[in-house]
């Protein structure tokens, strides 16, 4: 099914959600999801509106402007207007860890997530076989201190030669740049073990161990000029006992990781996120 998603956001005040549901009416939409929510801290109003377009009696290239003239001028609305075709083209990044890289794949191949996925990048070979395995290209770009630049630029070449809108550090383990990221604002997902910043470093399940922690968790976010402190897009976290060892501790760690990043790029696809300066809104 074709369908238009309008993600909105005004200054909150009557009658936005009638004179919206009105416009679509008018053009014999048919409305399959509608979602708001208003911050009365912001005084802000955000709402999420999709609809078939098979019946909607304006042009797709039409939706905007009219849309604007009707209603978004009047509600001093910032709006955006999606389409779900063609399907949103997502870059994986990865190191070495195939834990997430397997469940995207796998979810990707079953039919879970309504993306194309051209190519998967990383700093190491290790994973070549497993995307390749999926019909996926897989480019090799080792990285150094003195070679980080040139490589980041041919990165950047692959995103622009094969149109990709989003990227995902599926356990990436190299840290991107801020004129990387000024290219995918807001469009760059990570994902990290949620202990930061109480255990930093390359081995943080290990030092949860030895603090005896009873909850580990992982946390989905989009990446920003601070390191893991964009706006949070989903968070999951699992119970640990005194009897699990280490090696069970990763184990768990990895399944919350993995799912955690799945969920988050599904509310990607589905345009079900609004980033509002460091916070996010997220419409289920």
């Amino acid at each position: 099914m074709k369908k238009a998603i309008l993600i909105i956001q005004c200054p909150d005040q009557k009658g936005i959600v009638a004179e919206v549901s009105r416009f679509l009416y008018s053009y014999e939409g048919n409305i399959l999801e509608v979602d708001q929510h208003v911050d009365e801290e912001m005084g802000m109003f955000f709402m999420r509106a999709a609809w078939e377009l098979d019946s909607f009696s304006l042009k797709k290239d039409e939706i905007a402007s009219r849309f604007k003239e009707e209603v978004g001028e009047r509600f001093e609305m910032e709006f955006k207007l999606h389409f779900n075709f063609p399907k949103p083209r997502m870059a994986i990044f990865v190191s070495k860890l195939s834990h997430c890289l397997f469940d995207i794949l796998g979810r990707h191949h079953a039919g879970q997530l309504d993306v194309d996925i051209p190519l998967v990048v990383s700093n190491h070979e290790d994973l070549r076989q497993i995307v390749e395995a999926f019909g996926i290209t897989f480019h090799y770009i080792p990285i150094t201190r003195d070679t980080r630049s040139s490589a980041e630029a041919n990165q950047l070449a692959l995103m622009k030669a094969n149109k990709i809108d989003f990227v995902v550090l599926a356990r990436y383990m190299q840290i991107i740049s801020e004129e990387f990221i000024t290219h995918f604002p807001n469009r760059i997902i990570n994902i990290h073990h949620s202990f930061l910043p109480a255990f930093v470093g390359a081995r943080p399940y290990h030092a949860a161990y030895e603090r005896g922690v009873k909850i580990i968790g992982a946390t989905a976010h989009y990446v920003t000029e601070e390191l893991d402190a964009g706006p949070i897009i989903e968070q999951e976290v699992a119970r640990v006992r005194h009897h699990n060892t280490v090696t069970e501790l990763v184990q768990i760690g990895q399944d919350v990781e993995k799912v955690t990043l799945s969920k988050a790029i599904k509310y990607h696809i589905d345009r079900k996120v609004m980033a509002i300066k460091n916070k996010t809104v997220i419409f289920y």
